[in-house]
């Protein structure tokens, strides 16, 4: 039973709801969460269904409404046939097609027409699984503390990995809001051919740089005279009862004699008759040093370009740092600017039994990395190819290993320098760009085979019958990864829009590492047991364009994973 609306690409969330509504009796979406009927209480929406996710449970369904759950809505969990009919009958946009549900022990089973789903994703190219389902508006501007003179720029032997953690995720996170729609710059501005923009490129970090002999004197001027002329300026007798208490008169007089001519700002001021959450409250007053100017400086020089109003500030820093960034937000907004200004805070990076600096651990990860391949792929490795390729792989193993956790928790690394990098194994950001390479060398090879003679040029997707993907790997690379991927994408900039959610934001950074993760892990265990190239014989063929067309859209899936994490694909191992 095919009922897919055409153009709508298939969205796990739509199905989610309509099997909702059909369950619960309407065909429209349920806004009302909780609702009395008699003495019995309805259940919130998106608790009556489970996406099912484990090969074990997809051999039989896809989607389960638990036994628990049909208790609270019929008695004796007995589904009525007109609401069975409708959950089979299922339609609308972007909603899966239905082709068959069973109640059995654990709940309501059912199960997608897996040939139609295919088909429908597939047919076109799937380009419309590999991006957000919209386009969000707005200017974002990632600002990273740790890359802030302090007075002088930062170097790669000075940056700590707790730092390094905050630049890879502000990295990280604008490939992410620019996917989405948004308008992002970064801050601060680098010197061009400093030590620490080399080090950044070498990880595939493109930030913005300045000529060496560039200033931003006249923005700090000017933010120098709008925090003179701030309302929340400690006044002369607020600095006179702030040193009053205590010490002898001469102490005083001394004290006096030091603070004349030292700006001070009440930041608790700011925060309390501003109405900022989630700020220390024990920031206080702050003394304001040219270094905060600087810092001031160069974010309003990163929102000068923005093209809306009211652009959000992302401060990405540590936990170490985060109490010393509070203090520049909220000077910020006592020099009078009004943009929206949120804290994404890291925990730390440890190492037991060592301490590395950001230098020393890039230069570690990548000899792991030259010793690993030149141990599988012997003499081979040497020449531009072999030093790029080994690049991109220590850029994706320091990526994966800094960003792979949950941003508010503690990152361990084994550094030890007898470990290795392995290449083989399920081992982060190796694993994911080999199995890439992989995709990348089937094609190469079948490719070959066309040059032979050997197989015809694969058709469009219309021609084909997707009934023949009937292997459980197909369906779960499909249904787990393709599908579910542009609702991925849609979550990560929601956090921003939360109003009143305090000055700490949490965003689940971690999602896109360990959606390649186990992506890679689904797709080796398929592609070490599937011959997708067979025997080249035409009763064989619609199969293995079926596969080639599920596999094309995977290395896509790849690319456009992999290009949210600035790392290009390895086509070749």
């Amino acid at each position: 039973m095919e009922h897919i609306e055409e153009s709508s690409p298939l969205r796990i969330t739509p199905t989610v709801r309509a099997l909702s509504s059909a369950l619960r009796g309407k065909r429209e979406n349920v806004h009302d969460s909780r609702r009395e009927n008699g003495d019995r209480i309805f259940p919130e929406p998106e608790k009556l269904w489970f996406k099912e996710s484990s090969a074990k449970n997809l051999r039989n369904r896809d989607f389960l409404s638990p036994t628990t759950m049909l208790n609270t809505l019929y008695a004796d969990g007995q589904v009525p046939p007109a609401v069975m009919s409708r959950v089979l009958s299922l339609c609308g946009s972007g909603v899966l097609p239905v082709a068959g549900g069973e109640v059995m022990g654990e709940g309501l089973r059912v199960r997608v027409d897996r040939a139609a789903a295919f088909k429908a994703v597939l047919a076109d190219g799937a380009t419309e699984y590999l991006k957000p389902s919209s386009q969000r508006q707005g200017c974002v501007v990632l600002n990273c503390p740790a890359l802030h003179p302090k007075p002088n720029t930062p170097t790669p032997d000075t940056l700590t990995l707790g730092q390094l953690r905050t630049v890879l995720l502000a990295d990280h996170m604008g490939a992410l809001l620019r996917r989405q729609g948004f308008t992002v710059s970064y801050c601060p501005t680098l010197p061009e051919d400093s030590d620490i923009i080399t080090f950044l490129r070498a990880l595939g970090i493109d930030w913005p740089t300045a000529p060496a002999n560039w200033t931003n004197e006249e923005r700090e001027e000017k933010i120098q005279e709008a925090l003179e002329n701030s309302p929340y300026r400690e006044s002369e007798m607020e600095r006179g009862r702030r040193t009053s208490g205590g010490g002898g008169g001469g102490g005083r007089k001394a004290e006096e004699g030091e603070n004349k001519g030292v700006l001070r700002v009440n930041l608790k001021r700011v925060f309390q008759e501003e109405g900022l959450l989630g700020y220390d409250p024990s920031l206080g007053t702050c003394t304001v040093h040219r270094d905060s100017v600087s810092h001031l400086a160069q974010l309003d020089l990163a929102t000068a370009d923005c093209t809306v109003a009211m652009a959000t500030a992302l401060h990405v820093t540590s936990c170490q740092d985060e109490f010393r960034q509070q203090q520049i937000a909220v000077l910020w907004r006592a020099s009078g600017v009004t943009h929206t200004q949120r804290h994404l805070v890291c925990g730390p990076v440890k190492t037991p039994g060592s301490h590395l600096t950001a230098a020393q651990y890039l230069q570690l990860r990548r000899g792991q990395m030259k010793e690993a391949s030149e141990m599988k792929y012997g003499d081979q490795v040497e020449g531009q190819t072999w030093d790029d390729i080994i690049r991109v792989m220590t850029s994706a193993t320091v990526r994966f290993e800094l960003l792979s956790t949950v941003h508010t928790s503690p990152v361990t690394l084994d550094v030890q320098r007898e470990g290795g990098v392995s290449t083989k194994g399920p081992r982060g950001g190796v694993f994911v760009m080999y199995n890439c390479a992989r995709l990348h060398t089937l094609f190469d090879s079948y490719e070959r085979g066309v040059e032979k003679g050997l197989y015809p040029e694969i058709p469009e997707g219309s021609q084909l019958d997707f009934s023949a993907l009937k292997e459980e790997g197909e369906w779960l690379l499909l249904f787990n990864y393709l599908i579910p991927f542009s609702e991925l994408l849609d979550q990560s900039g929601q956090a921003l829009d939360c109003e009143g959610g305090g000055a700490r934001v949490n965003i689940k950074t971690e999602q896109i590492c360990k959606f390649l993760v186990s992506l890679s892990k689904d797709f080796s265990s398929y592609y070490n047991r599937v011959h997708v190239l067979g025997e080249p014989l035409p009763h064989l063929f619609n199969q293995m364009f079926c596969r080639l067309h599920l596999l094309r859209a995977l290395r896509e899936l790849y690319h456009s994973a992999l290009d949210i994490l600035n790392l290009p694909p390895i086509r070749q191992l």
